[in-house]
C-alpha cells in the first residue's frame, strides 16, 4: 500500500512504531546491497583465492613487536626442550638435466703465459667447469619418400609377361596424400591445445621458419586428425563407463556458426572424468545445450558414483537406479568464503568463519590420510569415526543458524545451499576411494578454459567436437604421465596400419611406456 499523509494513523505511539519498523526493514535491505556490492567488488578486483590466512592458529605478531613478560611467566621453572634435527633445502642453482647432451668448450690461456717467470712450464692442476643452457630454434625439414621402380628388361613387349613394372605400395599415412607427417600434426596440435597457441598465431611462426602452412590447411588436418582418432576416444569412453566412479563439470564454450543459431549463442564443453586412479581418462564433449539430457545420454547404463557440483540439471542422478549421486565441499565452500570477501578488510570473525572451520576440519582430515598413504578401506574407517561426527555437529549448527539469519543475504544464501546440498555432501564419507569434492573435473576443465582466453570461440559445430576429441586423447595422456607430443606422434605413426581391436587398445595411454615413444616420456606428477 502506497503511504500518504492520509494513511498515516495520527496516534504518536503508532507513528513512532511504523518509524521503528521502517528503520528495521531499511537497515536489513541496505545491509543486503551492500554486502552484493561489496561482493561484486571482490569478484571483480579482489584475490581469487579461497585461503584465509591464520583462521585456526595464532595471529602473527606485528614487525618489532614482541609480546610482553606476565608474572606467571616470570613464576615459571625454565624447561629445556630439545630441538629434533632438521633437513634444509640446499641453496643455490640447480644441477642441469644429466641426460641432456653436452657440448664442451675449452677456454685455455695463451702458450706464452703457460710458462713461469722462473722459466720452467706451468703443470695443469685442474679445472673449473660451468654450464649454460642453450636452444637450437625449431628447424624445419623435408622427408623425401622413395620407392624405386622395378622391371623386367628381357620381359619387355610380351603380352603375357604379366605386370613389368613393381613399386612399393604408398605407405600408409595419418592423412593421406597431404604434405603433413605424423611430427608436423603432432606440433601443430600441440601448439594450441598444449600450449594455446591459435592457428593464426603458428602461420605466423611458420614464416619465421622459411615455409608457408595456411590457417586453413592446419584446421582441417586437425579435423582429419580427430577422425582417424574416434576409435581411440570410443575405447576412452568404455573404460570411463567401465569404472565405479565419474566427475562431471561444463564450461560455456562459443561457436559461430551453428546451423539456426545465433552466433553470439552459448554452446557448452562438458568433461567427464574417470575417477579410478589406475587409469584415469578424460572425455569432453560439445554440446549446444547445458541440459541434463547430455549427462543421461552419457551415462547410460553406469552404476557406481557420480561427482557433480549443485547445477540443477544433475538432480535427476538423485533417483536413477544404481548411481549414488554426491556433491562438491569447495563449490560450499567458495559460498562462505563469498561471505567473508563481501564483509571488506575491517571485518570481524562470524558464522562463516565458523562454517568455513568445520570444512577445514574436514579437509585436514583427508590430508591426514593422504600423508599416512592410507589404503581405502583405512580411509573409509578413518571417515566414519572422525569425519562422520564432525558432519552430524556442522549439521546441527547450519540448522541452528538458518533460523537466525536472513535467507536473501551471502550467509543466508550459504547456508541454505550447504544444507539444501546436504545428502549429497556427506555422500563421500561412504567409500574411501571418493573424494570430497569435484576438484578433479575443474582442474582437468582448466586446460580447455585456458586456451579458450586465446583462441576464444570455435569456428563451426565439426571444429568444435574435433577440439573436444583431441582434448580428450591429450589430456589423457598427461593424466598417465606421457608427455604429449611424444604420444600423439607416435599414435599418428600407428593409427594408418591399425586393423584390429588389439591395435587399437595397445595404442592407450596407460598401455604404452615412455620407452616406445622414443622421447622423454614422463612428466613430473604434482
Amino acid at each position: 500500500m502506497k503511504v500518504t499523509a492520509a494513511t498515516l494513523p495520527d496516534d504518536p505511539t503508532q507513528l513512532k512504531q511504523l518509524l521503528v519498523d521502517f528503520q528495521d526493514h531499511y537497515d536489513k535491505e541496505t545491509g543486503i546491497l551492500l554486502e552484493q556490492i561489496r561482493h561484486l567488488r571482490a569478484q571483480l578486483f579482489g584475490r581469487k583465492s579461497e585461503k584465509v590466512p591464520y583462521d585456526d592458529g595464532p595471529q602473527p605478531l606485528p614487525l618489532f613487536d614482541m609480546p610482553e613478560p606476565t608474572d606467571n611467566d616470570q613464576d615459571e621453572d625454565e624447561e629445556e626442550i630439545e630441538v629434533p634435527a632438521h633437513k634444509r633445502k640446499k641453496r643455490g642453482r640447480k644441477a642441469l638435466p644429466e641426460d641432456l647432451p653436452r657440448i664442451e668448450r675449452i677456454h685455455d690461456i695463451a702458450d706464452a703465459d703457460k710458462i713461469c717467470s722462473c722459466g720452467c712450464e706451468l703443470s695443469r692442476i685442474g679445472e673449473e667447469v660451468s654450464e649454460q643452457l642453450d636452444i637450437i630454434p625449431a628447424q624445419i625439414r623435408v622427408i623425401r619418400n622413395i620407392r624405386p621402380k622395378y622391371a623386367c628388361k628381357n620381359c619387355e613387349g610380351l603380352q603375357d609377361a604379366g605386370p613389368s613394372v613393381k613399386i612399393a605400395p604408398v605407405h600408409p599415412q595419418i592423412i593421406p596424400k597431404s604434405i603433413v607427417s605424423s611430427g608436423l600434426l603432432a606440433h601443430i596440435l600441440t601448439a594450441k591445445f598444449i600450449d594455446h597457441t591459435p592457428f593464426y598465431r603458428q602461420e605466423k611462426q611458420f614464416v619465421r621458419l622459411g615455409v608457408k602452412i595456411s590457417r586453413t590447411s592446419m584446421c582441417n588436418w586437425a579435423m582429419q586428425a580427430a577422425a582417424a582418432c574416434q576409435p581411440l576416444l570410443n575405447l576412452l569412453q568404455d573404460e570411463v563407463l567401465s569404472g565405479f566412479y565419474v566427475n562431471i563439470d561444463e564450461t560455456p564454450l562459443q561457436v559461430l556458426n551453428e546451423p539456426g543459431r545465433n552466433p553470439t549463442s552459448k554452446s557448452y564443453m562438458w568433461i567427464f572424468r574417470r575417477g579410478d586412479p589406475d587409469k584415469p581418462v578424460l572425455i569432453y564433449q560439445y554440446h549446444q545445450t547445458r541440459s541434463g539430457d547430455v549427462v543421461r545420454e552419457f551415462l547410460r547404463d553406469f552404476q557406481g558414483y557420480v561427482q557433480t557440483d549443485g547445477y540443477a540439471a544433475y538432480d535427476f542422478l538423485d533417483d536413477q537406479e544404481g548411481i549414488f549421486h554426491i556433491g562438491c565441499w569447495a563449490h560450499s565452500r567458495r559460498k562462505f568464503m563469498d561471505v567473508i570477501k563481501a564483509q571488506g578488510k575491517n571485518r570481524k570473525t562470524g558464522s562463516a568463519d565458523k562454517a568455513l572451520s568445520y570444512i577445514k576440519k574436514l579437509y585436514k582430515l583427508e590430508k591426514e590420510a593422504c600423508a599416512k598413504d592410507l589404503s581405502p578401506a583405512e580411509i573409509y574407517q578413518l571417515r566414519q569415526d572422525e569425519a562422520k561426527p564432525l558432519l552430524d555437529d556442522f549439521y546441527k549448527w547450519l540448522l541452528m543458524r538458518k533460523s537466525q539469519t536472513p535467507p536473501k543475504g551471502l550467509l543466508g544464501k550459504a547456508i541454505s545451499y550447504t544444507l539444501n546440498q546436504w545428502h549429497r555432501l556427506i555422500g563421500y564419507i561412504g567409500d574411501g576411494h571418493l573424494t570430497p569434492d569435484n576438484n578433479m573435473a575443474e582442474n582437468s576443465i582448466r586446460p580447455f578454459v585456458i586456451g579458450r582466453k586465446n583462441w576464444l570461440f570455435a569456428g563451426t559445430p565439426d571444429g568444435a567436437a574435433a577440439s573436444a576429441l583431441l582434448y580428450s586423447l591429450i589430456e589423457t595422456a598427461k593424466m598417465n604421465s606421457l608427455e604429449p607430443y611424444a604420444y600423439l606422434r607416435y599414435i599418428f605413426d600407428k593409427l594408418p596400419t591399425a586393423i584390429s581391436l588389439e591395435d587399437y587398445e595397445a595404442m592407450l595411454p596407460w598401455n604404452i611406456t615412455p620407452q616406445q615413444l622414443d622421447l622423454p616420456g614422463l612428466l613430473e606428477c604434482g
